[in-house]
């Protein structure tokens, strides 16, 4: 068995920011336009208006303040409310694997790697652009990596649960150096025109180069000492868009086929599987949390992250458990990613920390390291 390392992170930050102010404007043209549109049956009491959004609404709720997103006129059309893209040739790299391959390079360049040096990639995200061929075999080839790609979706779960099977396969020897690479383009699958989610979430990619620690040559390195995943059955957090949707004949447009949730049930019910995950996989690697110096955890609500860190040591700081949350709003299996790559560089030689994941499923995923 192989010692492995994280010797290397990315980001691909998208051009384009939608402020709170400016999504609370949009939004709130749309009600108006709904509510007029359906006037008569709010007038006799058969439907219910749309209440408008806040910019105090919302921050009292998540914490987010702006979001990155890919394209935005759409997104703030009130008669549209979702991205424009423009539909690309097979022959041309897609919107996914451009994003991801930035995010790449920044990763190698950061692990002092190149694309050569990578025998398997992983591509993890909650929403995959297609179904087939995987979008990590395109990334694979636009790299000039060898060996194999395969794409997993485990929710915001995706990162963590995708580093898992690297360090597995760097540990085991079938693969020497891993790509994981997480092109979120939430955009896509966020119901812009819904008040109780609209302002959830942003467009990222995210990217962790996963090593043998006798081959990895980065000034920064980071051991895995473990990595821990669960899975429990929950529908509060859904999306049934899929390539059924035809053969069922259901409306492709419908509220079902883009996120949704039972937001207070997922928080009252993922703090505590969060917590107790974490607290557990360090007592088996024979460490209290306290003896962690950073926790950088899934980016979804600034509360729920609170509550989890109190759960845990007590002291929800930010130098304890950073929030990244507030510029990049929830960027599903990205977010816990983003904080590790911003908020690393103080840590001293042999400091713990975890990264960690939760979100539908429902799903949480570990990853305990130490700074070499």
């Amino acid at each position: 068995m192989h010692s492995v390392v994280i010797s290397g992170t990315g980001l691909y930050q998208p051009e384009h920011t939608i402020t709170n102010a400016e999504l609370v404007e949009s939004f709130n043209q749309y009600a108006d336009q709904e509510n007029a549109r359906h006037a008569a049956e709010i007038a006799a009491g058969t439907r219910e208006p749309l209440t408008h959004s806040s910019v105090e609404f919302i921050e009292k709720a998540s914490g987010i303040k702006q979001r990155y997103v890919l394209e935005k006129s759409g997104i703030l059309d009130p008669a549209r409310m979702y991205p424009r893209f423009a539909e690309r040739a097979d022959d041309q790299l897609s919107l996914m694997a451009e994003i991801a391959v930035a995010a790449s390079q920044d990763a190698l360049a950061s692990a002092g790697k190149t694309g050569a040096d990578v025998d398997a990639v992983l591509c993890a995200a909650a929403n995959m652009q297609r179904a087939y061929p995987a979008m990590a075999v395109e990334i694979q080839q636009a790299l000039g990596a060898g060996g194999y790609g395969f794409d997993m979706n485990v929710a915001c779960s995706s990162a963590t649960f995708a580093i898992e099977q690297a360090v597995n396969a760097v540990r085991t020897g079938s693969a020497k150096c891993v790509l994981v690479v997480n092109p979120e383009i939430t955009s896509g699958h966020q119901a812009w025109n819904d008040r109780d989610c609209h302002f959830i979430f942003g467009d990222v990619c995210t990217a962790v180069i996963v090593e043998r620690a006798d081959s990895a040559t980065a000034a920064d390195q980071w051991e895995v000492l473990g990595t821990r995943l669960a899975t429990q059955f929950s529908n509060n957090i859904r999306n049934n868009f899929g390539f059924l949707n035809r053969s069922e004949d259901s409306d492709p447009n419908a509220r079902d086929k883009t996120f949704r949730q039972e937001g207070r049930k997922v928080f009252k019910e993922v703090v505590p599987i969060a917590a107790a995950h974490i607290e557990g996989h360090l007592a088996d690697l024979g460490h209290a949390p306290a003896a962690v110096r950073r926790f950088w955890l899934h980016q979804a609500n600034q509360g729920m992250n609170q509550f989890v860190i109190k759960k845990l040591v007590g002291d929800a700081s930010p130098d304890v458990a950073p929030l990244i949350l507030d510029e990049f709003a929830n960027t599903a299996s990205a977010g816990s990613v983003i904080a590790f790559h911003r908020h690393r560089a103080d840590l001293a030689v042999g400091d713990l920390g975890v990264i960690c994941s939760f979100g539908a499923g429902y799903s949480v995923g570990s990853v305990v390291v130490r700074k070499r």
